[in-house]
């Protein structure tokens, strides 16, 4: 299966935003930047879906990314977990965000800034000599 389809644009991201807050059903949205994707980002994802009907990931752009947002969007749409995936500048997901009254929202960035670091230490403790 093709989980790319699983990306969409803003204007379907917000009919999705509203349909959810119509039909009252549990919908989640998670914003970050999933730059590199890791299996924390995986683990959180997945607790953070439980008990929704459907998950809505906002790909942002972090400071500095190391993947392009399409790229990101892509290994976001490829986990089970996630119904969709939209890459959105971060005043296209406040405005987005701001009509989201159904359901719950899970911001990730700092998180994500501290998985990036961690990483990055990581690899960095792994090559001094």
């Amino acid at each position: 299966m093709d989980t790319r389809n699983k990306i969409i644009g803003l204007e379907q991201a917000r009919a999705l935003v509203l349909e959810s807050s119509i039909n009252q059903d549990h919908l989640k949205i998670v914003t970050g930047y999933f730059d590199v994707l890791l299996a924390e980002h995986v683990r959180r994802l997945r607790e953070i879906a439980d008990g929704a009907s459907r998950l809505l990931v906002v790909v942002l752009d972090p400071p500095d990314p190391v993947l392009a947002a399409r790229g990101r969007a892509e290994l976001v749409a490829a986990l089970d977990m996630v119904d969709y995936v939209v890459p959105a500048d971060e005043h296209a997901a406040q405005a987005l965000l701001g009509r989201f009254t159904g359901g719950e929202v899970v911001r990730e960035e700092s998180d994500d800034l501290l998985r990036a670091h961690r990483l990055r230490q990581h690899v960095q403790s792994r090559h001094q000599p």
